[in-house]
């Protein structure tokens, strides 16, 4: 059933067309994943969903009664949906918010759990998230990850690839106004959209020498005044308008990180620091060394003491007792979540050299302006204040302030929020090659993954371990030690998922369900043989002989259905296991 369609829409802010003739069609059933760069109109076009922009020309037309839900980038905090507020409580609980008590002093993350949980409780035909996975931590992702995958239709924004891999069954890139569909996840958009930029510059380089070769003929002047070819000429006019029309790919950033003067062996050692914050504990006896040239990834919940953990390594916090020593010729460069390095009055040029046209980058001398178009600012932008720059603006700005600077000690905190996915792979691609000291705090799973070379994650309690790899080999080592664990000690997988203590809500009463814990575990065993029943079903049509006639596309569609209905009953029959072991506790008391 078609849910949404749009057609031939076209809108333009400025010169540029945000939308182009782009044509969609939204399925009951699909989870699209919408990508594109910065600034290409990805949000608007949520907008023009919801109708709270309108097109210039073409047409959206909704299915009747069709009851969409639009989560943006920095929501507000929701009141109850009327008639639903049982549900938003539990959806709420899902996202360890506490509404009431977060509603004077709630974070960024607060905010977005708080209104994913709305949006959830509405129960949409139809639901719309722009970056949705900002401000979360992984926990927080996860539970996103599942829920997303039992909506009826959903419409997201993300720069998270891993959570695209997982929800996705469409990617849709909105690319110089135009809308292109790829089936599959993120993985599969990759592959075809290779190809089709291998073929598209193909094409172009062709067309470019035949347009080359009509300009040297009809520059020939006399030659072609006596042939008389006004076929020729009418042709050559033609491929100028199309060459005039045909709007490049975006340019991206360019990025280059100076190491600087080496740093000493060592970086920073840590002895047996402890640090707490009134009667909790953030850091508890932690021992841990960073040597030059680790790439160190710090992975914990929202409130678990990240950031803290950071300034006690570079010697600006001290703790309550232990010792940290720093090593020798550091040369510091603080990338800051907050952003509150920047100076909303300042302008783009000034930001980057106060007072000065001209900046000094690798030993060589350059202009601001031309520095700033390395990371797509226009000369007109860079004389714009910061107060005027987007998000995504404002991440390129602290990264060309902060790769503006030699330095041997890079701290990232949460750099990639706000990025497109090409600078994000591009910024993967620099720190990969950087021959400096990386601290990076992230809940992007796959930038991990791709940057560090060891992660120190919170397992709660204040306890912090440091392991080798990045995030998914911190999860294999957790769940090993988890096997080894003695019965009745939490694992560390489950401390770390847990949502820290001052963003849960009021705790419940040892050994006891709660009424929406109640009604879970009641509806947890229709779940999982709702679950039984597919999966024996897909099973059944993938082994029948016929099934070998199907397209590709079918087959991995069903693969990883298989696959992840697996992933789903095991996830229930764990909650369900938790919830019945937690009644029969109650019941003994």
């Amino acid at each position: 059933m078609t849910l949404l369609t749009l057609r031939d829409a076209q809108l333009a802010y400025g010169d540029l067309p945000l939308l182009d003739h782009a044509q969609l069609s939204v399925q009951d059933g699909e989870r699209i994943g919408l990508i594109g760069r910065n600034g290409t109109g990805k949000s608007t076009l949520l907008k023009v969903v919801t109708g709270m922009a309108t097109l210039d020309e073409g047409a959206i037309e909704r299915r009747d009664g069709l009851r969409i839900a639009l989560v943006e980038q920095e929501p507000q905090l929701p009141a109850a949906p009327p008639g639903h507020d049982w549900k938003l409580g539990m959806y709420l609980e899902r996202f360890g918010v506490d509404l009431v008590r977060a509603a004077a002093t709630a974070s960024g993350g607060e905010r977005k759990r708080a209104a994913l949980a709305a949006a959830f409780a509405t129960e949409p035909d139809l639901l719309l998230l722009d970056e949705p996975t900002n401000h979360l931590d992984i926990a927080a992702i996860e539970t996103l990850q599942e829920l997303v995958r039992e909506v009826r239709a959903a419409l997201i924004i993300t720069h998270d690839r891993e959570f695209l891999d997982r929800t996705a069954t469409r990617i849709i890139e909105l690319d110089r106004g135009v809308l292109r569909s790829y089936p599959g996840n993120f993985a599969r958009y990759q592959e075809l959209k290779e190809q089709e930029l291998a073929s598209e510059g193909a094409s172009n380089s062709r067309f470019d020498k035949l347009l080359a070769q009509e300009e040297v003929w009809i520059r020939k002047g006399v030659e072609a005044r006596r042939t008389r070819n006004e076929g020729r000429v009418l042709r050559l006019e033609k491929l100028r308008r199309e060459r005039a029309a045909r709007r490049e790919r975006i340019g991206r950033i360019n990025l280059q990180l100076e190491a600087g003067e080496r740093s000493g062996k060592l970086v920073a050692e840590l002895t047996d620091v402890t640090l707490r914050f009134g009667d909790r504990p953030l850091i508890e006896r932690l021992s841990a060394r960073v040597m030059r040239g680790d790439r160190v990834g710090l992975i914990g919940p929202n409130g678990a003491g990240k950031s803290t953990l950071i300034r006690l390594i570079l010697g600006t916090q001290q703790p309550d007792s232990g010792t940290v020593r720093l090593g020798t010729h550091l040369n510091i460069a603080y990338f800051d979540q907050m952003r509150a390095e920047l100076d909303p009055r300042r302008t783009v040029a000034d930001t980057i050299s106060p007072g000065s046209d001209w900046v000094e980058i690798g030993g060589q001398r350059r202009h601001i302006a031309g520095y700033l178009q390395d990371f797509l600012f226009s000369p007109r932008r860079a004389q714009s204040p910061v107060s005027m720059l987007s998000g995504g603006e404002r991440n390129r700005l602290l990264l060309a302030r902060l790769f503006a600077r030699p330095a041997n000690l890079l701290v990232l905190d949460e750099p990639t929020n706000d990025l497109d996915i090409d600078s994000l792979e591009l910024l993967e691609q620099t720190l990969a090659e950087y021959p400096g000291t990386v601290l990076l705090v992230s809940h992007d799973r796959r930038f991990l993954d791709n940057i560090v070379t060891q992660t120190i994650a919170a397992e709660g309690h204040g306890r912090w371990r440091e392991s080798v790899g990045g995030y998914s080999d911190w999860l294999t080592q957790t769940a090993a030690a988890a096997q080894a664990r003695p019965s009745g000690e939490r694992p560390a997988a489950t401390a770390a998922r847990m949502s820290v203590p001052a963003t849960t809500g009021t705790p419940r009463a040892k050994g006891r369900l709660g009424y929406r814990e109640q009604r879970e575990l009641d509806a947890l065993p229709g779940q999982i043989e709702s679950l039984e029943t597919e999966q024996a079903a897909l099973l059944a049509r993938m082994s029948a002989a016929q099934y070998r006639e199907s397209t590709p596309e079918t087959m991995r569609t069903d693969s990883a259905r298989a696959a992840e209905i697996e992933a789903q009953m095991a996830r229930k029959f764990a909650r369900w296991e938790e919830l019945e072991e937690l009644r029969l506790r109650g019941n003994a008391n």
